[in-house]
């Protein structure tokens, strides 16, 4: 009876090896072709998400007091880390402050100094923080970059565009545009159109975002228009424009500035 048992425990242990030997491959070959699927689903049309922020850094603006500074660039890295975020667009900014937060998170940068009563602003209280302007930083390398002042601007500040061109050849641009309302034949309208200029003759994919102090869009023909309409801080004034694909927008409630923060995210081509 023993030697029985055991013949039977054998037999059976060796079907079950036979199934599995037969089985095997095709199991296999299942899991291995979900797993490419799975792979190839998650990098098809990876995403590339944009952080937009006013940050009101120069010390002169009555909103520079509520910045805390130098509370307002801790609050910047945070988001920058929290949203993952792969590019990021100042405005009001110090040239001085964009160098910190570069370092602080690894980003390369371009910043545009913004010519005031004639010559740069030395950013105040403290001093020591360089210049007032606008900037773009990009978690890759910057391949090139490009700006210009206006034709035209309100007051004694001079605005400019600002556009930089990552590694991926992707185009990444901000902008400052005047307070002087955007009627028709202001200086807000102007620039608003010559930004449209700029951004249609980019000719790769290009995301802009800015403080365009105005609610109509300056977007060309065939970018999507996002606002932060729905922000509880000067609401619609801050725009996103793109060609990318699936453009979606995040309005997140700041505390060290007077303008809520944008974060876009899109979806890349192959």
């Amino acid at each position: 009876m023993i030697l029985s048992l055991r013949a039977l425990r054998s037999l059976i242990l060796g079907c079950l090896l036979t199934a599995g030997s037969v089985l095997s491959p095709h199991v296999a070959a299942a899991a291995t072709t979900a797993q490419s699927h799975g792979v190839r689903s998650h990098h098809a049309h990876p995403t590339y998400a944009l952080l937009q922020m006013n940050v009101c850094s120069s010390g002169y603006a009555g909103c520079y007091p509520g910045t805390e500074y130098p509370k307002i660039l801790d609050e910047v890295v945070a988001r920058i880390e929290a949203n993952h975020v792969n590019a990021v667009t100042l405005n009001e900014a110090c040239s001085g402050d964009v160098a910190e937060i570069a370092a602080r998170t690894g980003f390369h940068y371009r910043f545009a100094t913004v010519i005031y009563n004639g010559a740069p602003l030395s950013c105040k209280s403290p001093e020591g923080r360089g210049f007032f302007g606008n900037a773009v930083l990009t978690k890759e390398a910057i391949r090139a970059s490009e700006d210009a002042p206006y034709s035209v601007f309100s007051g004694v500040e001079q605005r400019r565009w600002l556009c930089v061109t990552t590694a991926r050849r992707i185009d990444m641009c901000t902008s400052h545009l005047s307070t002087d309302g955007e009627a028709p034949g202001s200086a807000n309208s102007t620039q608003c159109l010559e930004l449209t200029q700029v951004l249609a003759s980019r000719g790769r994919p290009t995301i802009f975002a800015g403080d365009v102090n105005r609610h109509a869009s300056c977007a060309p023909k065939g970018h999507w228009t996002l606002t932060d309409a729905a922000a509880a801080k000067d609401p619609g004034i801050q725009h996103s424009y793109g060609n990318l694909v699936t453009p979606r927008l995040e309005i997140e409630a700041t505390t060290y500035t007077d303008h809520d923060a944008l974060v876009v995210r899109v979806r890349l081509p192959h």
